[in-house]
C-alpha cells in the first residue's frame, strides 16, 4: 500500500508560480511511477505530467497543455514528488492529483495508476 499526501496548493495571480508536494509513505516508492493529474469543475480529470523509475535514470512526460510551464521531479531519499509551475494561467485552476503506479513504468491514462491522494487546489485569478 502507498499513502499520498498533496501540499502546496493556493490562490496565485496569472503569471505567478507554485509547488506542489507529494509525500508518500508505504513500501517500495521508489520503484513506482509518479503522476500529477486535474481536475477542474465539470470537467474531466486530465493528465498533467509523469515521472518513471527505472535503474537507468528517470524520463518525465507532460501534457501539451503545461509543456514548458511546469516541471515534475522525485526526490525518493524523501518519498516526495515536486511540481514546479510556473507562468500559471487562469486555465490551470483546478484540484491536483498525485497519483502513484504498482510498476516504474510512466503511464498519462489515470486508469492506470492504483493510489491516489485527496488532492490540492490551485486557483489562478486573472
Amino acid at each position: 500500500q502507498v499513502q499520498l499526501v498533496e501540499s502546496g496548493g493556493g490562490l496565485v495571480q496569472a503569471g505567478g508560480s507554485l509547488r506542489l508536494s507529494c509525500a508518500a509513505s508505504g513500501r517500495n516508492f521508489n520503484s513506482k511511477a509518479l503522476g500529477w493529474f486535474r481536475q477542474a469543475p465539470g470537467k474531466e480529470r486530465e493528465f498533467v505530467a509523469a515521472i518513471n523509475w527505472s535503474w537507468t535514470g528517470t524520463s518525465t512526460y507532460y501534457a501539451d497543455s503545461v509543456e514548458g510551464r511546469f516541471t515534475i521531479s522525485r526526490d525518493n531519499a524523501k518519498n516526495t514528488v515536486y511540481l514546479q509551475m510556473n507562468s500559471l494561467k487562469p486555465e490551470d485552476t483546478a484540484v491536483y492529483l498525485c497519483a502513484a503506479k504498482s510498476t516504474g513504468l510512466a503511464a498519462t491514462q489515470d486508469m492506470l495508476y492504483a493510489y491516489w491522494g485527496q488532492g490540492t487546489q490551485v486557483t489562478v485569478s486573472s
